[in-house]
């Protein structure tokens, strides 16, 4: 059922800044192996918008990475997750390329972050880096391909951002002449939502799956009617696909029509990081996080604030009169090739059933601020948090030999923007350290560590998800797991992995002779290594410290000696 609240909509003019034409701005490839793609830009992602495009690196790493334009380095980064090892040039023409996921950057690059590294004393680092120290010419080598940081196999990931607002912006214009796409978009599925007490569908204000039939020639329809009174909403499920490839890829554009009238249109070409997260309002959330389908709403909820959408009445369309409404949609990708597809809503006047505000819940809006409290639990959720109305739920387990309650907070189903305030207080405070209590979020079996502050008995937290919390404690270290000690010495590298039970490690450090030791952490492969570095390790028997901490201050200490 769609939630839905009338109000005049604007649409947001974008912040000042470059706007560079692909073609006066003819860039070089990325890489000199032929360009596909494994995914395109503005395809959805839990909780934001793809950034950039992935080119394909032929399924393996080490592949050179060239400076696509004049300019210099002017941001490294290295991090277990995202990214994981990224490099930023910013360019005389107002665009910042950016280069992700990357398995290592030229002999003098390295060698400075090395240097900054040891340094800090930290294997992550973020170094915003002077015009004068690596000027980079268009075609000069930058770094090799990877794997490194967040990422499901090799690819480079690559990203075109204006400079001065930071906004990141699609790049597949400026390489429309090396990707070959002929191919269309194409319907996956279909969903009508009536509006919360203003419309009803097939006698119903459930939303309504529509089944798609495909003939022998390839059109697709709809099997059944749709019967429809009042306002209501609609949402499609599609992809787009490229030629010489089996991927599957974002829609580019959709456009909405309703008896020959746009009603909504979407082109995501161009967003502020600011506004990624407003994708949980873009799409069914409910669907995604129950089944991973990621329909895409044409009508707009009053709380989000996405620029790259116009629409008529929110994209609602509202059934008064008894007659056949023709609906078409428009799906066309980056290089023009699209898809019409059209169906009818029936308009046959029937009740609206009236939604009775559920026993126990309280309304919440999307307008302003929403404060809950109960016994032993208070929630605050900040204004802008909210995309729509919705009646909050709320449920509590009482257990007398719990740390606390266990609280149900409505239903991870609702989407949060940013964070929500959330308390929860103690039953039994017995812990000396304090810092040992934190906020655990319950999903499906899972214990999700949220942490937070002690305060008089109680626990404070934010957090980004509605849903069941409770508050437990972590008394107990890490383990510290050598990998293969006895091959330390022949294979010339140190690795451990580390385990926690709850909170989760935090920081880690490792000294060799009483010294700070580089140890890099690979996020996705639980792998922590130091490699033997001649020109910092002298032959002979050292001593090797390892030292890990968790979220709860819990600390593990391992000790041995080596000899190289």
């Amino acid at each position: 059922m769609l939630r839905y609240i009338p109000l005049c909509f604007c649409l947001l003019t974008g912040a000042a800044g470059v706007h560079v034409n692909a073609q006066d701005t003819p860039l070089r490839a990325p890489m000199d192996i032929p360009l596909y793609l494994s995914g395109n830009f503005g395809e959805f992602r839990s909780n934001h918008f793809h950034s950039g495009i992935d080119f394909k690196t032929q399924g393996v790493v080490g592949k050179p990475v060239y400076a696509v334009y004049d300019g210099y380095i002017s941001r490294v980064l290295v991090s277990p997750w995202g990214f994981g090892k990224a490099l930023y040039m910013t360019h005389p023409n107002g665009m910042t390329t950016v280069y992700g996921h990357i398995k290592g950057f030229t002999k003098e690059v390295e060698d400075y972050i090395r240097k900054q590294q040891y340094k800090r004393e930290s294997f992550s680092v973020d170094l915003q880096l002077p015009e004068d120290l690596f000027p980079v010419k268009k075609g000069d080598l930058i770094a090799y391909s990877g794997n490194e940081g967040t990422s499901a196999g090799p690819h480079l990931h690559f990203e075109i951002r204006d400079t001065e607002t930071e906004e990141t912006m699609d790049p597949i214009p400026f390489y429309k002449s090396r990707l070959k796409d002929n191919r269309p978009p194409r319907l996956q599925g279909l969903m009508v939502y009536p509006v919360a007490q203003k419309g009803s569908i097939n006698g119903k204000v459930e939303k309504h799956a529509v089944r798609l039939a495909t003939d022998k020639s390839g059109k697709q329809r709809i099997v059944g009617k749709i019967e429809a009174w009042g306002e209501v909403g609609f949402a499609i499920k599609a992809y787009d696909y490229m030629n010489e490839t089996g991927n599957i890829y974002g829609i580019k554009e959709v456009i909405l029509t309703v008896d020959d009238q746009e009603v909504f249109r979407s082109n995501l070409d161009r967003y502020a990081f600011p506004e990624t997260r407003y994708i949980n309002s873009l799409i069914d959330y409910e669907e995604w996080k129950q089944h991973r389908a990621f329909f895409s709403k044409s009508f707009v909820e009053p709380g989000n604030k996405l620029r790259f959408i116009e629409s008529k009445n929110r994209g609602v369309l509202t059934i008064k009169e008894e007659r056949t409404y023709m609906i078409s949609y428009l799906l066309k990708d980056a290089y023009g090739n699209s898809t019409h597809f059209s169906f009818e809503v029936n308009g046959k006047k029937q009740d609206i059933p009236k939604v009775k505000k559920p026993e126990g819940t309280e309304h919440f809006s999307w307008s302003g601020d929403n404060r809950f409290g109960a016994k032993g639990v208070r929630l605050h959720i900040p204004k802008g948090n909210l995309y729509t109305d919705f009646f909050f739920e709320y449920s509590v387990k009482e257990d007398e030999n719990a740390l606390s309650a266990t609280h149900t907070l409505h239903n991870p189903l609702v989407p949060l923007h940013k964070e929500a305030e959330l308390s929860i207080k103690i039953q039994k405070d017995s812990l000396e350290n304090k810092n040992q209590y934190g906020m655990v979020y319950l999903n499906k079996g899972h214990r999700t560590w949220k942490g937070g502050t002690y305060r008089n008995g109680w626990i404070d937290t934010k957090i980004r998800d509605l849903g069941t919390y409770t508050v437990m404690q972590d008394t107990v270290p890490p383990k510290i797991i050598p990998v293969a000690p006895a091959q330390w010495v022949s294979k010339r590298a140190i690795a451990f992995r580390v385990s926690d039970n709850l909170s989760g490690m935090e920081i880690y450090r490792g000294e060799i002779d009483g010294e700070f030791a580089l140890f890099e952490y690979d996020g996705s492969k639980g792998l922590i290594t130091y490699k033997f570095d001649p020109s910092r390790l002298s032959r002979g028997k050292h001593s090797l410290t390892f030292v890990v901490t968790d979220a709860c201050g819990n600390t593990s200490k391992y000790s041995t000696s080596f000899t190289w």
